[in-house]
């Protein structure tokens, strides 16, 4: 299962925000929106969420914008995914035959599985294999 829309603007974002973490700066999310071509609203509503979570905290004023509360280390993706699509276990809705118990049940190991590798994965994590991406690519056009 791959991430929701929501969820993989939001890690894009985050991704972004940990690469400036260690200098201190600060993302507008225009900036941000225009980088990586997410509408600006959307975003927005991500960055907010982000924020009531307690992953980021909002700058004011002209040269505000948004920064990670924590070292990039720190945060694990399986806390942005539960921030932006909230607990996948509250969800229900399916009927009570065996069918649908036997999905269920797949359904939950599938979840298992995927908790086990998020709670495993820091923003750290994923911006090393970022820059990694990147310097392969600029040794290619060398």
């Amino acid at each position: 299962m791959a991430f929701s829309s929501k969820t993989e603007y939001g890690l894009v974002a985050l991704i972004e925000l940990a690469s400036i973490y260690s200098s201190g700066g600060v993302l507008q999310v225009a900036e941000i929106a225009a980088r990586q071509g997410i509408p600006d609203r959307y975003l927005e509503q991500m960055l907010t969420s982000l924020r009531r979570g307690g992953i980021l905290r909002s700058i004011r004023g002209p040269r505000g914008g948004y920064q990670l509360v924590r070292p990039p280390a720190e945060v694990a993706v399986a806390e942005v995914v539960l921030c932006l699509d909230g607990d996948p276990a509250s969800r229900d809705g399916a009927p009570e035959t065996p069918e649908y118990q036997v999905l269920q049940s797949l359904a939950s190991q599938l979840e298992q599985a995927r908790l086990k590798v998020v709670r495993a994965t820091s923003l750290q994590d994923l911006l090393d294999r970022r820059d990694g991406l990147l310097q392969a690519q600029s040794m290619y056009f060398i």
